[in-house]
């Protein structure tokens, strides 16, 4: 024993005991100590009078005791798959009662193998590290079946145990386990388990394990844990800050937006060409590598100009991470192989890790483990700054070979690791984002490609970073967007317009980091700039969820169709028009008999490049609600409301009720299709040829005058198998200067390789239809098909004759 602060032994207590696997220590100071392996019982050693009595037959060891506030004690007996209990407020000893178990080993949820450590509540509840079941189990006051809380089968599988040995509830009723054979102990908390110590492979080193068996917390919350395979006591310091991360992790609503439009916080003068990694630290000082100058560019909090340049002998950093103390880890391991680190309180650089390519990311764990994201070995590397063996990298994620397979990755990217030690990997030629829980070596994909729900489409992903809510912030290079997890999926947050340089757009981003305000900053690489998108805090004020609109309709086979998302599939569709009198957040509810898909444009809606324009789309595949768009909307705007459905050609009735400030004014887009006229011919070899686009020559055409009775909305579409184009031009068609009065065109493009024209066409107008082929010489069939309001007729147009004899165009 030893008494508090003291380094040796106070006192040392024998008795006639073999081989004692537990002991529990009352508050009197009275010890239970199990000897049960070759004397079949239980003893006390009373500390008042320093002697020995027995209190509990048993007939095999007990690895685990426990007295609970009731004065009962329990002995876990692993050889006979049971725990059992007496009181110890009989006069004599009393046979035991069973407590959890049948006696024979099995893993349904009454049955034990191997039950190790045990730990009873005020409840009375007990827990059981159920051994060989690899699990805990709970059997609650007078229950004989179990409930798994940690390990295999449990209702929350966050954690992987390898035959358990000791738990412990905190006075939150947090579990802490110690995982035998994983060589650790792990923790449950708000999101799930994390390990604790031991986190670093089985060892002797000071942050290492080797079998541990049983732990216990003094008063301080420091943890003491007796090591079977090291043969010692290891004591562990509770860390006062343990959860304080370095850079900013906000806690956003469901509900949270960022300004469309970004404000270039740098361009290429300051940040060079090609900016990849930003860092962003709790104090606000914003880190970012110009690696054309081969400096790390700072910015203390509110300054518009740097305010420190740090140069280093580093190449073209592609990554860096700042701790707390404002150290700063930078890749240098394209030309140099390693990654180095400047000491702030020095200024001085020392190298910390040897690697063998570049470090596309940079990480460093709550418990100073430092990761490397080695895109060209399709690997994420770790190694303890702790550790002074410089050669001590170990494989985080990863075999080395690229692939798809849950070991697998295929050049990763942007990496993370959350306060359980799970790490996210952005898996960027595979188009997901992977969690390796910590410890294990297979991912789980939880977005992009393999993911069944929720669904969402990445090209690349890039950077990746978790909010305080765990929602999950991706960059995905190839869409040049910034998506969110929520409750209900992904949503686009920035660069949902294209990619291109506008304020509201980007190209190419790499990586991303919030200030404490919530403002986000994105390394837009193809634009060679900083843009910062202001967060709009108004996004999560619970405003007053007032109801304001219903609007009811049905998709039948008489809807126009479009091809969602330019795949292959066609969609029936309904356009509305939505305004708002009131800026502010709105929110979009479908039911219905559909399973609907809804997607909300500014200005206009164009079925065939539905990307153009595009604010958000959601969908709610298989639940009631089968969307919900949650939005800001501004006055004096006009909104396109797109209703398809989640499966192709799906029909039924839906209904959109819409909850927001004030009143919706919604009008009906689209109608139905209303086939007016179909016109057949065929382009043959004696049809006049010319230069398509003054590019592609020889290609056959035949030109049509459109005549309508009344203005309005038409669409114009092929079937045919030439690959059709078609133009229309205003007034005139000139096969000579094509691009003369040409009012619109349509290769086939998002359309299964059929040209669709939607045009505003006026009456006493005329408007000249060219139909011809995506390549020369091409002969045959194809029909044209119109609709709109009201009748319309086609007829031969030819104002320009072809004279082959001169070869040449001449008037008709």
């Amino acid at each position: 024993m030893w008494q508090e602060e003291s380094v040796n032994p106070i006192e040392i207590t024998t008795g006639n005991l073999a081989q004692p696997s537990s002991l529990f220590v009352t508050s009197n100071g009275d010890i239970y100590i199990d000897d049960g392996k070759d004397n079949g019982r239980m003893l006390k050693w009373i500390a008042e009078t320093s002697s020995f009595a027995t209190v509990m037959n048993v007939n095999s060891t007990c690895h685990g005791l426990f007295v609970d506030i009731n004065d009962t004690l329990y002995c876990s007996i692993s050889e006979h798959h049971q725990v059992v209990k007496k009181s110890l407020n009989a006069a004599v000893v009393t046979p035991n009662c069973v407590a959890a178990g049948i006696g024979i080993k099995g893993s349904k949820s009454n049955q034990l193998d191997g039950p190790s450590g045990i730990f009873v509540d005020v409840n009375l509840d007990l827990y059981v590290a159920d051994f060989y079941n690899n699990r805990v189990q709970l059997f609650q006051s007078g229950e004989s079946n179990g409930i798994t809380v940690a390990g295999y089968i449990s209702l929350n599988p966050t954690i992987t145990l390898h035959y358990p040995t000791g738990i412990i509830l905190d006075a939150e009723k947090y579990l802490f386990v110690v995982d035998y054979f994983n060589h650790r102990i792990v923790g449950s908390g708000l999101n799930g388990f994390r390990c604790l110590v031991g986190c670093y492979g089985m060892g002797s080193q000071s942050n290492q394990l080797r079998n541990p068996f049983s732990f216990s917390f003094d008063r301080s919350g420091n943890m003491f844990v007796s090591e079977f395979g090291n043969y010692r006591i290891q004591k562990f310091l509770l860390m006062k800050d343990s959860f304080a991360f370095s850079f900013n992790q906000p806690k956003f609503c469901s509900t949270a937006a960022w300004n469309s439009n970004g404000i270039i916080f740098a361009n290429r003068s300051i940040v060079g060409q090609y900016p990849m990694a930003i860092f962003v630290s709790t104090n606000n000082t914003i880190y970012v590598a110009n690696r054309e100058n081969n400096t790390i560019v700072i910015w203390q909090e509110d300054s518009v100009n740097p305010t420190k340049i740090i140069p280093g002998n580093f190449t073209r950093p592609n990554s860096h991470f700042v701790t707390s103390n404002g150290d700063i880890y930078i890749d240098d391991g394209e030309k140099n192989g390693r990654v180095h680190k400047w000491i702030a309180g020095t200024n001085s650089f020392i190298t910390v890790m040897k690697v063998k390519s570049l470090c596309y990311s940079l990480f460093v764990d709550i418990n100073d483990t430092l990761y490397c994201s080695m895109r060209d070995d399709h690997q994420v590397l770790k190694r303890s700054l702790n550790d002074s063996l410089m050669t001590s990298n170990r494989v985080a994620a990863g075999k080395g070979s690229l692939g798809s397979g849950s070991n697998q990755l295929n050049e990763p990217r942007g990496i993370f690791v959350d306060v359980n030690l799970d790490l996210y990997v952005a898996d960027c030629k595979n188009n997901r984002v992977q969690l390796f829980q910590s410890g294990e070596s297979n991912g789980i994909t939880v977005a992009g490609t393999g993911l069944i729900s929720p669904r969402i489409t990445l090209d690349c992903p890039t950077g990746i970073i978790l909010d305080a809510e765990k929602y999950l912030f991706i960059v995905d290079e190839g869409s040049s967007r910034i998506f969110r997890s929520g409750l209900d999926g992904f949503r686009c947050l920035v660069g949902c317009y294209a990619v291109s340089s506008k304020s509201n757009q980007l190209n190419n981003p790499v990586g991303l980091s919030f200030d404490h305000s919530g403002n986000m900053f994105v390394t837009d690489r193809g634009n060679d700039r900083i843009q910062k998108f202001k967060y709009l805090k108004k996004s999560c004020v619970i405003a007053p969820y007032v109801f304001q609109k219903t609007y009811s309709s049905s998709l039948t086979d008489n809807n126009q169709m479009y091809h969602r998302d330019c795949k292959k599939e066609f969609f029936y569709y309904e356009s509305i028009q939505v305004k708002v009198i009131e800026s502010g957040y709105y929110t979009f509810h479908c039911s219905g008999d559909i399973d609907g898909y809804g997607s909300i444009y500014e200005n206009k809606f164009n079925p065939l490049d539905p990307l153009e324009n595009l604010l958000d789309k959601e969908y709610g595949y298989g639940s009631n609600i089968h969307f919900k768009l949650d939005i800001h909307l501004i006055v004096d705007t006009i909104y396109v409301l797109v209703i398809a459905t989640y499966e192709p050609k799906e029909t039924g009735e839906f209904s959109i009720v819409v909850f927001g400030e004030n009143k919706v004014i919604f009008d009906r887009f689209s109608t139905p299709v209303n086939i007016q006229l179909i016109y057949s011919s065929k382009l043959t070899h004696d049809s006049p040829t010319y230069y398509r686009d003054c590019q592609v020559p020889q290609c056959h055409y035949e030109t049509l005058q459109i005549h309508v009775n009344t203005a309005g909305l038409y669409i114009l579409w092929s079937e045919s198998n030439i690959n059709p184009y078609a133009y229309i031009y205003k007034n005139d068609f000139n096969p000579l200067k094509p691009s003369e009065n040409l009012l619109l065109s349509h290769d086939g493009t998002c359309n299964d390789g059929q040209f669709k024209l939607i045009s505003d066409l006026e009456i006493n107008t005329r408007y000249v239809l060219v139909v011809t082929t995506h390549y020369s010489k091409t002969i045959g069939n194809f029909s044209v098909y119109i609709c709109g309001p009201n009748n319309v007729s086609l007829s031969p147009f030819s104002k320009y004759l072809y004279d082959s004899f001169d070869n040449k165009y001449v008037m008709a």
